[in-house]
């Protein structure tokens, strides 16, 4: 996913290039604010190229089938467009993508969790995913209906690690003693730390259903304390050169931050090549997104990646 990662970023570019436009055009609300990001916490890094090209071809095509993602989208009635757009677009790419909304909708399938708390319903997800699905995935990627991902890169970051292991992997932010995954960007567990996660769901001193009594914690800090008990810390997630590569703000959003610091270098300021997710899009920009990642190429443009994910069976997309 080497090469083709590069023009995979250069679509994104155009397609967030455009959503500029139409943000400056139409004055369209920015994604969110903007949080501290420390760096005391553990850094994780994805594959370089030469690490693929050193596997044997049979190593190379028995790591890209035994990488299997399952997706879970949490989702409430108020995101019935997102949804709509998410179904449409990136969540084909998963193995199987499942969506666990706080109530019933008609018009589309669900898990329904009959709750509107948002801790209530990633606890919940993680539960039943983890019942009926432990035998099947080994990664588990949770994200929120105004997320974009590419599900390809993500695999290609996952190549080389043990899903057996409690990795716990995203944009990881510091708050006060407690290091903790942003889900705005992503949440990504391991078969390994969702294991741990589902015994301590059954230790309500550690890891409350409802959260502090005092004060409530929000579901991905939560989460971390839950998960701390069990001996599983969060990692930050990042390409081979140190950059991040989940997103908790949207394409055009880091853009615009990168023309107003790095106008030299727009491109290499804005994200990284490998990038697995952005947050804060809108439905129409995700349709964009979609464009520029999986339809747009350069012609005369050759490919030459080591591995190659092909899309679930039963997909209608690429």
């Amino acid at each position: 996913m080497v090469s083709e990662s590069s023009s995979f970023i250069k679509g994104v570019v155009l397609g967030g290039v455009f959503c500029v436009l139409v943000t400056l055009l139409g004055h369209f609300k920015m994604g969110h604010g903007t949080r501290a990001h420390h760096h005391e916490h553990h850094h994780i890094q994805a594959p370089n190229k030469e690490d693929v090209l050193n596997l044997s071809e049979d190593e190379r095509l028995e790591l890209s089938q035994s990488i299997r993602v399952f997706c879970i989208i949490l989702v409430k009635p108020k995101d019935l467009g997102h949804w709509a757009a998410v179904k449409e677009t990136w969540s084909k790419h998963c193995d199987k993508a499942e969506f666990y909304s706080s109530e019933n909708i008609k018009v589309f399938n669900s898990v329904v969790l009959d709750t509107n708390d948002m801790w209530m319903m990633m606890r919940k997800a993680y539960k039943l995913t983890y019942e009926r699905y432990k035998d099947e995935f080994n990664w588990f990627f949770l994200a929120y209906p105004t997320t974009f991902a590419i599900i390809e890169n993500l695999k290609y970051f996952l190549l080389k690690k043990d899903p057996a292991q409690p990795f716990y992997i995203g944009h990881t932010v510091k708050s006060g003693d407690l290091e903790y995954v942003d889900s705005e960007g992503g949440i990504v567990l391991s078969i390994g730390s969702l294991r741990r996660l589902s015994r301590i769901f059954e230790d309500t001193d550690k890891c409350p259903e409802q959260g502090g009594m005092i004060w409530k914690l929000s579901e991905d800090k939560q989460l971390a304390v839950c998960l701390k008990y069990t001996g599983v810390i969060a990692e930050n997630a990042e390409d081979s050169e140190g950059k991040d590569i989940f997103n908790t703000k949207s394409v055009n959003t880091l853009i615009k931050e990168a023309m107003a610091n790095h106008p030299e270098q727009v491109v290499d300021g804005c994200c990284s090549d490998m990038a697995i997710t952005f947050n804060g899009l809108t439905p129409n920009h995700m349709h964009v997104m979609m464009y520029g990642v999986y339809r747009l190429r350069p012609y005369g443009h050759t490919y030459n990646d080591a591995l190659i994910f092909l899309p679930p069976e039963g997909s209608d997309n690429d």
